[in-house]
């Protein structure tokens, strides 16, 4: 266009353009105007290819190769990959005000309703916003308000989010520690025990204990059975609010629309997001009862305490409408239970045959693959602990990059524990992808003993 914004920047770029884009160009303006390191990382194992047409599980690049994404957009995309039915909702609301403060949007209204039907217990009133970050600092902020409490417990090896409330009740300190002091008030308690719940609660000045059913980040960590239970009857022993993450977990990941229910809890505050746009719009929302909203909103004076501008639009919410729909008609969460079963029976047998898939653990289709560390040997100490650093970081990185460009086939390591590849792949998955998963992993812990053989076959994917 050869339009110039300031001087010495390059030209204005169209949207045409921006399709259009070579995989170096794209490099290019990430480098300089987004993340140069996050570049440089994604560069190292080839996670920087440019994508250009997806549909439910599959992904093609530029020269129409074909991916499968077992990734799943860290669990937002449980329908897939622009699901018809969801790109049909949002074209129909095109002519609709999208952003209009001074009226009540009816599709929010009908999204808050469906939404009360879908949810157990009597969680009833919603809060919409657009991230699983913006879902946990509104919680966080209800539970204060209606308790007039200011503690928070949360768990070790806890992923919310990292805006500032979100991140304060996270449970891993390399993303903490640079932003200290966060908020006061917190506790970290070990995830899975209930009797160090307890404790925490005992002075009965706790506001909230927040949790997730399975901690995806954390490294798809299953707690001990009856652990949520427990836990639901100790926050009501103590008047503390429950507060249960479902922003991963959610609308049929784990073989139940929400996974508190594979214990038949219901807590007072549920978190959503991810897949709750259907994969298309960004949509969240945290949801409660009508005693413990009308105890931190219910008056004219605080009905504005807590806002979003962008939160139920009307596109995000009939994207929201249609995902429950479309959840409920082809009864996903069964899917996910009976692929999750397969999928986890078939991992087991491999895990049974090499030494080197040290753990297989999950529930429905969010399934966790931890590969063992290298032992101290005599590399690790020429190399001053330099190997087992970057086992501790990358080994899961490496896998996932020896996935993709060897077998074409996306994953990525959980944030808490890099030695964990996450496999979250759409609900609709088919069983012949699933079983192209599996010949990919036998192959490769067949050909790699440990450690030392991951980094040398790494090193060969990378261009």
């Amino acid at each position: 266009m050869g339009r110039r914004i300031k001087d010495e920047m390059p030209e204005f770029l169209d949207l045409k353009e921006a399709m259009e884009l070579s995989r170096e160009q794209n490099r290019e303006n990430h480098r300089r105007f987004i993340n140069p390191e996050l570049v440089n990382l994604m560069g190292l194992l080839n996670f920087d290819k440019c994508f250009v047409r997806a549909e439910g599980t599959s992904i093609w690049d530029t020269e129409e190769n074909e991916y499968l994404d077992f990734l799943g957009g860290y669990g937002a995309l449980n329908l897939g990959h622009n699901h018809p039915g969801i790109i049909e909702a949002v074209e129909a609301v095109k002519e609709l005000p999208n952003l209009l403060q001074a009226a009540l949007n009816p599709l929010a209204g009908a999204l808050a309703r469906n939404l009360a039907i879908f949810t157990p217990g009597e969680l009833q009133y919603s809060f919409f916003g657009n991230s699983g970050a913006e879902a946990v600092e509104g919680a966080l902020k209800l539970a204060r308000a209606s308790t007039g409490r200011t503690k928070i417990v949360s768990c070790e090896g806890s992923f919310h989010g990292k805006s500032f409330g979100a991140l304060s009740v996270t449970g891993r300190e390399k993303y903490r520690k640079p932003f200290s002091p966060l908020l006061p008030g917190i506790e970290f308690v070990p995830y899975g025990d209930a009797v160090a719940l307890e404790k925490a609660l005992a002075q009965k000045d706790v506001a909230a204990f927040i949790v997730e059913p399975i901690q995806g980040e954390g490294g798809i960590i299953v707690p001990p059975e009856g652990y949520l239970r427990k836990v639901r009857d100790i926050c009501t022993d103590y008047n503390t609010l429950l507060i249960v993450d479902e922003i991963q977990t959610g609308f049929g990941r784990t073989g139940k629309l929400f996974a508190c229910e594979q214990e038949g809890i219901v807590p007072d505050i549920l978190c959503l997001s991810k897949s709750f746009g259907g994969g298309v719009m960004p949509l969240a929302a945290y949801t409660t009862t009508e005693k413990i909203w009308k105890q931190a909103y219910g008056s004219v004076e605080k009905a504005t305490l807590h806002t979003s501008t962008f939160g139920g639009n009307s596109r995000a919410a009939a994207a929201g409408i249609a995902t429950l729909e479309i959840l409920y008609r082809d009864d996903l969460s069964r899917q996910a239970a009976e692929k999750g079963e397969y999928l986890l029976g078939r991992l087991q047998q491999l895990q049974g045959r090499y030494p080197f898939l040290k753990e297989v653990r999950g529930r429905g289709l969010m399934i966790g693959l931890e590969f063992a560390q290298p032992e101290k040997g005599i590399l690790n100490r020429l190399t001053g602990g330099a190997v087992e650093k970057i086992a501790g970081e990358y080994l899961g990185a490496m896998i996932a990059g020896e996935l993709l460009n060897k077998h074409r086939i996306v994953t990525a390591y959980t944030l808490n524990n890099p030695n964990v590849i996450r496999l979250e792949p759409p609900l609709t998955v088919s069983y012949e992808q699933l079983d192209k998963l599996l010949m990919a992993l036998d192959g490769i812990c067949a050909k790699n003993k440990g450690f030392g053989d991951m980094v040398i076959a790494s090193s060969k994917t990378i261009s």
